[in-house]
């Protein structure tokens, strides 16, 4: 059972890593090496917070045996388990004399050995992951090298900065070891030492973090409830939004503009040919079809009359065209969710009125609705969950949020007092342990564990730092921020559990009791050996989370923010209230061209169904026709055809084509200007082009653009 327990929950963890992999990252589009980097950094975080409670419950079951070894070293008579519930009334035993525990074994019971050698090949990776591997990838995926060897060098160079500056701090550690009296330089000090470093790194951004997520995520609930908050946060974001928009198209239209003049000035038999195609792969398919057009291709180069880009310039530009497509596109989708996150909040709010107690929606649903939306969640099933149910959930969920942050907050202050207990999460997991309820010490342990993995992770996900680093979901985050948030995991994942263990005492170092140290603590050494971290900066620094859940409270980083120009959602600032009105205005803007769009088609499918069987009708009576009749009809018709156009020039054919058209389509078209564009090409015999070389989706006529 135990092993099976193991095995579960790492198939599961690695699924659950998968998924939200799948939700951000894009499987088709980036690179194999980027993907397989952040799934195993997420993986190996994911893992440690689940296996983690089947540590802790495992530690007890130790603590009880080793107990029961001292007794029996005394001279104490050890209990068996088998007799544990029957009432013992032998008269050799002393009423006075303590009594051996009990030790039942946990059913998720992890035989010795096992959980030491996996906590050292999951932190141990996970350190190679953080420090050496995902920094070097992400230098590869963002830099603009159009081969292997150069984007390695790009990513060599860039990274000898930055792991200088680790190797400057961690010589000066070094140095500080050496040259101190009481320590001895050996391999089991220095990985100490930098274990500690590490967790003490990543201590300091976890708290702030984690001040930041105890307050948000309980808020964000609460403001969830209010469905009038929240649409007014959605006509603010949708004005902010369409300004990126129109920023990244005006920004690509610029690098577009670059890339034709430099695609122009090389010709095809230039050596830096092959790279401007590279360049142009990338590009969207619009504007290489516009590139395609009028490519001199029988024109050579001349070095001696043109100046051509360096091989160094071209890097730079396709760097700067792959964040360009890139954020474009983030941009484009996440205004289509948006939208219809807007329409869906105007929706419940025009249905909360709404007498016959069904949801209606404003626009019919892009795909067909599925077995779940017929029998299930029906329109009446949909109004009550939108309209009455939604908000109260919110509610309740935001007050049980509040509840566990309270608790966070407290145990943070207080986790270093041990006589008495203060820690509240010490205190539950003390009162399971008394009486061996290991599944309530493991649920205990995953859920508080859970939450403040939320907590944080949550924050990385929320942060962003300009377009530098940006986490979207719908497949929409780039390569550098996804091994950013690897990294970050990978670095805020060990001191997060030391100080979830040290809020439950199972932390020796810090509740300075003698007791059965977890297999996960025995990996990371004695933090003994810098005492003034361990005794201090582990103790009191957490302390500031109450700083920190103020100011989020009061929302004093917004406030700076918004005074710094970067234009955040307050409710009593003019800004925000400009903001809301564009966006208002914006949404029912693109409600306007959504509704003619489906009117369209509504017009359209009415026409095809009064008319279609007429239409139908009159073809099979045209394939039922003599032979004879038909021959006649054609003959009379070519001759007919041959002296109209003698009579006629070329031109008048176009209104005869397009009034046989109409009759043939009874239903109305809509006008279509790329359509109109090729069809005047074809009538006056220019031909539009395509993209340039391999980048042409179908070679049609060799002679069009003769």
């Amino acid at each position: 059972m135990s092993g099976a327990a193991l095995g579960i929950e790492i198939v599961v963890v690695f699924f659950l890593a998968l998924f939200l992999l799948h939700r951000y990252g894009d499987f088709r589009k980036q690179q194999r090496m980027v993907l397989f980097g952040t799934l195993l950094a997420w993986y190996l975080c994911f893992l440690i917070v689940f296996i983690l409670p089947l540590d802790v419950s495992t530690t007890i079951y130790n603590q009880c045996r080793i107990d029961n070894k001292e007794h029996a070293a005394i001279g104490l008579p050890a209990v068996s388990s088998a007799f544990s519930n029957q009432t013992t009334t032998n008269s050799t035993v002393q009423p006075t004399k303590s009594v051996p525990k009990v030790c039942y074994k946990p059913w998720s019971y992890i035989p010795d050995g096992i959980m030491p050698v996996f906590w050292r090949v999951v932190y141990w990776t996970s350190q190679c992951l953080t420090w050496l591997l995902l920094p070097f990838m992400q230098s590869y995926a963002r830099s603009g090298g159009f081969s292997i060897a150069g984007k390695t060098k790009t990513a060599l160079i860039e990274n000898a900065i930055y792991y200088g500056t680790y190797l400057l701090i961690f010589g000066s550690l070094l140095i500080y070891v050496a040259i101190h009296p009481q320590w001895r330089l050996s391999w089991y000090e220095l990985q100490t030492i930098g274990i500690t470093a590490a967790n003490t790194w990543g201590l300091f951004l976890l708290v702030l973090l984690l001040g930041y997520g105890l307050v948000e995520i309980p808020r964000s609930y609460w403001n969830s409830a209010r469905r009038g908050h929240l649409l007014m946060k959605t006509y603010f974001k949708a004005a902010k939004l369409m300004t990126e928009k129109a920023d990244a198209e005006e920004n690509l239209e610029d690098i577009m503009e670059e890339v034709r003049k430099i695609s122009e000035a090389i010709k095809y038999n230039h050596p830096l040919r092959k790279y401007i195609d590279t360049i142009l792969r990338k590009c969207p398919i619009e504007y290489q079809e516009k590139m395609g057009r009028n490519m001199d291709d029988y024109e050579d180069f001349d070095d001696k009359q043109n100046t051509y880009p360096s091989e160094k310039s071209l890097v730079k530009l396709h760097k700067q065209v792959i964040y360009a497509v890139q954020r474009h596109n983030r941009t484009r989708v996440q205004w289509q969710i948006l939208l219809e996150q807007a329409f869906h909040l105007e929706d419940v709010a025009k249905n909360e009125t709404s007498s016959s107690r069904q949801f209606v929606h404003s626009f019919a649903p892009a795909e067909p609705p599925g077995w779940f939306a017929r029998y299930i969640y029906t329109s009446t099933v949909e109004w009550y969950w939108e309209c009455l149910l939604r908000q109260w959930f919110y509610r309740v969920l935001a007050v049980v949020l509040s509840l566990f942050s309270v608790a966070v907050v407290w145990s943070e202050c207080t986790f270093f007092s041990t006589r008495p207990v203060l820690s509240l999460f010490a205190v539950f997991i003390q009162l399971a342990e008394r009486d061996y309820n290991y599944l309530y010490i493991e649920m205990a342990c995953f859920i508080t564990i859970f939450f403040l993995c939320t907590c944080v992770y949550s924050t990385v996900f929320r942060i962003r730092v300009f377009n530098y680093y940006y986490f979207a979901s719908h497949h929409q985050t780039d390569a550098y921020s996804l091994q950013f948030s690897g990294m970050l995991f990978c670095r805020l994942t060990p001191p997060l559990c030391l100080n979830f263990l040290g809020l439950i005492h199972m932390d020796s170092t810090i509740s300075h009791q003698k007791k059965e140290q977890t297999a996960y603590t025995s990996i990371m050494g004695s933090m003994r050996v810098l005492s003034f971290i361990a005794n201090g900066f582990y103790i009191y620094y957490p302390m500031l989370i109450v700083l920190l859940c103020i100011a989020t409270y009061f929302s004093l980083g917004t406030r700076c923010l918004n005074l710094l120009g970067f234009q955040q959602f307050m409710g009593d600032n003019n800004m925000t209230s400009d903001l809301m009105d564009e966006g208002k205005e914006l949404i029912r803007r693109e409600r306007r061209k959504r509704q003619r769009v489906e009117d369209g088609d509504n017009r359209r499918r009415e026409w095809k169904e009064r008319y279609g069987n007429q239409r139908d009708d009159y073809s099979a009576r045209n394939k039922n026709a003599p032979a004879e009749l038909k021959e006649t009809n054609y003959s009379d018709t070519v001759n007919a055809n041959s002296n109209r156009q003698a009579k006629y020039s070329r031109s008048s054919g176009r209104p005869e084509r397009d009034q046989i058209e109409l009759l043939q389509d009874a239903e109305p078209l809509d006008f279509n200007a790329e359509a109109a564009s090729d069809d005047m090409d074809l009538e006056t015999g220019r031909h539009t082009g395509g993209r340039y070389l391999s980048m042409s989706s179908s070679r049609g006529r060799i002679f069009d653009d003769v």
